[in-house]
Parts: structure tokens; C-alpha cells; sequence
């Protein structure tokens, strides 16, 4: 039977979900702790300056964030949505300390191992508990603000430790500010947020029908048109990001930037895509989900392709677009290379914004509440595998080939999984 005490809705557990909220600003926290200073980090500290090499701890993140993403997943039911946060807690507390203390490159690669897990248990608990309290209506508001909040804080952080390095050193005072996040996600998570098993049971609206649907990995995977869609699109996002996160230092510090502006650059993308989601959110509950991917997709992939671009030297040879169109990349007299950075990376933060809480709230509307958990693990092990893949790829083709063949690829393959999602998923009508 229905438990009557319990109510779905923004509204009705607004004080729960704004805990939620502040909860994952301190995920988040974590890992805007290596967005701006990693490259400089393993060059300075440990000689590491292979592109592959410096991009192994984005690998050892992205495969162990993906594993736990769906065992969270999966055990969501059998042991509570708040265990898992509080666990993926415990485990953040050693990796601040790790980074400072670490006497060679394998610790770096170890310390994100639990972060990807941490991220894996806490970010993953927090998506799931937030679509629990708030029902059908406002799933897409829910993970505008959970995404919000999230990328807001690694926008925050990246430049918060940039600025920091920059002043005082790369190590250890950076990560000083990960030592205060562990502490205040874990005391939040333990001490003020409950589970919401039993919003799961309430919008289920039978507590006896718990059987889940047989075969989800292959369902949300490969078979279901718009669940795959939505899973492929998630993987080339975050194949994306990891590129981002790996090169997009490497490619501005080359360009003889300084950490600061590297740091204000770097912190830029990810701080639109947070703010953005405030309105993209609650967009994917009004217009049509399709079409805010595909655009969402599309403007990543284009200015991923343009930011090498904007790094070239005005009076040296261009691309072979360029000197094909004869024309200059961009017009420098008009503005200092700053700004058409920033331009850019805002563009990259808006298009991902599109994307990322329509990912979860296409996924949430199209599977039953009993396979709700599963489904958006499944989906989180793909796109979260998508940075470990990102770095792998555009590693070895910057190794190989230079950064802007790098970068290039990775726009592109951004533009093909546009397309894939315009020819393949179908239109999912807005909840009444």
C-alpha cells in the first residue's frame, strides 16, 4: 500500500532537495580540484609531460566513476540511495591527502580511483534521490538544479585553485580546499539527508509490484531507440569533457597563458554549463527533448573544432579551411584571444547545459520507477566510461599527431553523435 505520509513534488520536499543540492556543490567541489592545475601538477612535480601520460589519471577517473555509476545503480534499492552517499563520503577524505603527500605519478593515478568511485556513490545517489522526491512533474527542474549546482561548483573550485597555485605554489595548498569539502559533504549527507526509498514505492503506487524489467544493461544500451540514443550521446559528452579537462590546459598553457587566465578559461565552461541548467532543466519538462539534444550536441562539436583555431597566430599560415576560405581565424584586432577563448568555452558550457538534464529526465520519463535506478546507472556507465575513452583517444592522436588533430577529432565524433540522435531517437513529448 501507499505510505500516506509521503508526498511527491518540489514543493512538498523542498528542505530534502535543497539539501541535496548543497550536497552535490561539494561533489562537485571535488572535482574542480584538478580541472586547471593537473597538467602543470604532473609536469612540475613528477616529470610527467606524455600527453597519454599526464591523461592516465582522467582514464583511472572515467572507468571507475562509470563501474560505480552502475552498481549504484543496481544496489539503490537493496541498501539505500543515503548509505551510498555516505560511503562515496568515506572514500573522498584519503584523496586530498593522497595528492599532497603522494612520492610518485601511481598515487595521482590511485587518488582517482576513489575519486571516480566517490563520484560514482555520492553524485550518482544524489541524481537518483532528487527524481525520487520530485515525481513526474518537475524531473527535468530536479536535474537542471542538481546539474546546476554540481557544475557551478567545479567551475567555482577550478578557478578557486588556479588562483590559489598561482600565488602559493601548485602543491599542497590547492588541495587544501578538497580537505574542507570531504568534511562538510560528509557531516551533510550523515547528519540531514534521509533516503527516499519511499518516494520510489509511492510513485510506484503499489508497493508489490517491485519485479524489474529483464535485461536493462542490453535495453538502455542497444535495443531501446531512445534510451541507447540518449546513452550514446552521454558517452560522446563526456568524451568531450575528458578531452577538456586533459588538453584544454595543455593547449592554453602552449599558448604561453598565464595559470590565471588558464584557471578563469578552464572555469569558464564548466560555470556556464552549471548556471545554464538552471533554465535548460526545466526546458527539457516544456520543449521537445530530441531537439534539445541534438542542438545541444551540434554546438559543443562546432566549438570544440573552433578553439584551436582561435589559438593560432593571426599572421601564420592558417588550416586548410582557413587558407582555403582566406580568411584569418578570427578577427584578433577586435578583441585580445581572451575573450574568443571565453566565447567559446561559454558556447561548450551552454550546448552541454542542452544536454545534460535532459539526459536524466529523458531516461527517468521513458522507464518505470522500479527500473529508474538501473536504467540511469546504466546510462551513467557509458557516459562516465566516455572520459576515460576521451582521454585514451585524444591522448594517443596528441601524441601522435599534435593537440589540434586531437581536438579536431573529438569535435567531430561531438557532431556525429548530433546526428545520431536526429536519425535515430524519436520524439519524446514534453509530461503533461
Amino acid at each position: 500500500m501507499s505510505t500516506p505520509q509521503i508526498k511527491l513534488g518540489l514543493k512538498e520536499n523542498w528542505q530534502q532537495f535543497t539539501l541535496l543540492v548543497i550536497a552535490n556543490m561539494f561533489v562537485g567541489g571535488m572535482v574542480g580540484l584538478e580541472r586547471t592545475i593537473f597538467p602543470q601538477f604532473a609536469a612540475q612535480e613528477f616529470g610527467v609531460t606524455s600527453k597519454f601520460a599526464v591523461l592516465s589519471f582522467i582514464i583511472a577517473f572515467g572507468f571507475s566513476k562509470a563501474i560505480s555509476n552502475y552498481f549504484t545503480g543496481k544496489l539503490a534499492n537493496r541498501y539505500g540511495r543515503k548509505n551510498l552517499l555516505v560511503w562515496g563520503w568515506l572514500l573522498a577524505f584519503p584523496i586530498p591527502l593522497i595528492l599532497i603527500y603522494a612520492p610518485n605519478w601511481n598515487w595521482v593515478v590511485f587518488a582517482n580511483i576513489l575519486l571516480g568511485v566517490h563520484q560514482g556513490l555520492a553524485w550518482s545517489s544524489t541524481v537518483v534521490m532528487k527524481i525520487d522526491l520530485v515525481g513526474e512533474k518537475d524531473r527535468g527542474l530536479a536535474m537542471g538544479l542538481n546539474e546546476f549546482a554540481g557544475y557551478l561548483a567545479v567551475g567555482i573550485v577550478a578557478y578557486l585553485s588556479g588562483w590559489v597555485a598561482n600565488r602559493y605554489g601548485i602543491t599542497p595548498y590547492p588541495f587544501y580546499i578538497g580537505i574542507a569539502l570531504s568534511v562538510l559533504g560528509l557531516l551533510t549527507s550523515w547528519i540531514w539527508i534521509k533516503d527516499t526509498r519511499g518516494h520510489v514505492v509511492q510513485e510506484q503506487g503499489n508497493a508489490t509490484q517491485t519485479e524489474k524489467t529483464k535485461n536493462l544493461f542490453w535495453l538502455t544500451s542497444f535495443k531501446n531507440k531512445t534510451l541507447s540514443s540518449v546513452t550514446q550521446a552521454g558517452l560522446v559528452n563526456n568524451l568531450n569533457d575528458g578531452m577538456i579537462w586533459g588538453l584544454l590546459p595543455i593547449l592554453l598553457f602552449s599558448a604561453h597563458l598565464k595559470t590565471e587566465q588558464i584557471g578563469l578559461i578552464s572555469a569558464v565552461y564548466p560555470t556556464v554549463w552549471g548556471i545554464s541548467q538552471l533554465f535548460t532543466g526545466k526546458m527539457s519538462d516544456i520543449y521537445s527533448k530530441k531537439a534539445m539534444l541534438f542542438w545541444g550536441m551540434l554546438i559543443q562539436g562546432i566549438a570544440i573544432i573552433l578553439l584551436p583555431l582561435c589559438l593560432r597566430e593571426p599572421q601564420a599560415p592558417g588550416g586548410l579551411i582557413t587558407n582555403a576560405l582566406h580568411l584569418k581565424p578570427f578577427p584578433y584586432y577586435l578583441l585580445p584571444i581572451t575573450y574568443y577563448l571565453i566565447l567559446l568555452t561559454s558556447l561548450l558550457g551552454f550546448g552541454t547545459a542542452l544536454v545534460y538534464p535532459t539526459f536524466l529526465s529523458t531516461i527517468a520519463q521513458v522507464t518505470r520507477p522500479v527500473d529508474r535506478a538501473e536504467s540511469i546507472g546504466v546510462f551513467r556507465l557509458w557516459r562516465d566510461a566516455g572520459y576515460a575513452f576521451g582521454a585514451i583517444i585524444s591522448g594517443i592522436t596528441a601524441d601522435l599527431f599534435g593537440l589540434e588533430y586531437a581536438i579536431y577529432l573529438i569535435g567531430g565524433i561531438t557532431v556525429l553523435s548530433a546526428f545520431v540522435i536526429q536519425f535515430r531517437m524519436p520524439r519524446i513529448l514534453p509530461t503533461p
